[in-house]
């Protein structure tokens, strides 16, 4: 090899290292996002431990530790205006004076809530179902024990209001094995709620099929669950995240096994609009998918590796125009995750710690956060 190909070879070399060099040195340099600076919301002395938009309206449910009454519930409306909406225990029913909220469900006009206290010898959740309005506030209708109570009892999760009707959401013991997903329905008034049957449904479970959905929402006359199933076979038992609809209120369910699930996965929460944007974790980091109305599902790619597991809350991922916004929490710090299929960024926050709870976003980009036992705001761009 002569010596100017030799030279004409070094150069070159040193011409991609510098390149190389450069590249590097740029890409360190690039300024991280800055932080999200929160601010805290005065809610008085009660403990915030729910949140549920409507339009430019936000309800806030409180635990008032101290209270008689521990259950509590404020309208903030879009000036941040606080407004305090009555809660009605019923004499008869002891637990509803300790109930802490789990769900409340608000259609502009009605109000459906879900509230438990632990009691009885082996402290278990007993429910308490509560409905009304913000003008005339919520008001618990006892139910008999064997309602949501028994050694055949699951779990409640989620309550939700469609344009058919009302429904409560949890699990209850098979019809053939482990749990069913379950549906409450009022009968009547709303001073009495039934389950339904799951049999012969997407609902229930088989023995090579268990299902488990843990969180509940609504797209138009749909109910929607997330959750995962668990397929059993010789040999396998593979937790996948999925999802069941209803085509209308409890009719018509079906079930949609979510893309991509790697070795283990879970869907934890979905926020439904047009389409549904549902997050979880896919081995033991945050995964996020997409799920349109015709039924199809898209695991989005190149969300950030950020560790999410079983015993960890997952707020429901939040639609700010084109942007989605997942608020996760990592080594106790609040982080925002935002963006779209294959472009994302993270942002760390400037003053909530510790464990998130629930988030919501209003029209106006206010984006509210349950922190730290402490209700914060900032304003999405």
């Amino acid at each position: 090899m002569s010596r100017a190909v030799r030279a004409g070879g070094r150069r070159v070399a040193v011409a991609m290292s510098l390149v190389a060099t450069l590249v590097a040195c740029t890409a360190a340099k690039s300024p991280a996002p800055a932080p999200v600076t929160w601010t805290k919301v005065d809610v008085g002395p009660a403990e915030p431990v729910t949140l549920t938009a409507h339009d430019n309206q936000l309800l806030v449910g409180l635990r008032h530790r101290g209270a008689q009454v521990v259950p509590e519930l404020q309208l903030l409306d879009a000036t941040g205006k606080r407004t305090s909406i009555p809660v009605k225990p019923n004499p008869a029913s002891p637990y509803a004076f300790e109930a802490i909220w789990y769900s409340i469900a608000y259609d502009g006009k009605q109000l459906l809530a879900l509230g438990g206290a632990a009691g009885g010898a082996h402290s278990n959740t007993r429910w308490t179902v509560w409905t009304g309005s913000p003008q005339t506030g919520l008001v618990e209708h006892p139910q008999d024990f064997f309602t949501f109570g028994g050694q055949t009892a699951g779990d409640l999760y989620s309550a939700v209001i469609t344009p058919d009707g009302r429904a409560l959401l949890g699990s209850w013991g098979g019809v053939q094995t482990g749990n069913d997903a379950m549906v409450w329905l009022p009968q009547g008034s709303d001073a009495k709620w039934t389950r339904q049957n799951p049999a012969k449904t997407a609902l229930q479970s088989t023995p090579s099929l268990l299902v488990g959905p843990g969180f509940g929402t609504t797209l138009g006359e749909r109910i929607v669950l997330a959750g995962s199933q668990v397929r059993l076979a010789p040999g396998v038992v593979a937790q996948e995240a999925a999802v069941w609809w209803s085509t209308k209120l409890n009719q018509g369910w079906s079930r949609i096994v979510l893309p991509d699930p790697g070795n283990r996965s879970q869907a934890n929460t979905a926020t439904c609009s047009k389409d549904c944007v549902i997050s979880g974790y896919v081995d033991d980091q945050l995964a996020l998918w997409r799920l349109d109305a015709s039924g199809t599902a898209k695991r989005l790619q190149g969300v950030p590796s950020i560790p999410v597991g079983d015993k960890d809350k997952l707020p429901p991922p939040l639609v700010n125009g084109d942007t989605i916004v997942q608020v996760v929490a990592q080594d106790n710090k609040v982080k925002l995750v935002s963006g779209q299929d294959g472009h994302w960024t993270v942002q760390d926050s400037t003053g909530p710690a510790g464990p998130v709870i629930n988030a919501a976003l209003l029209p106006d980009h206010k984006l509210y956060l349950i922190a730290g036992a402490t209700l914060w705001q900032t304003t999405l761009s």
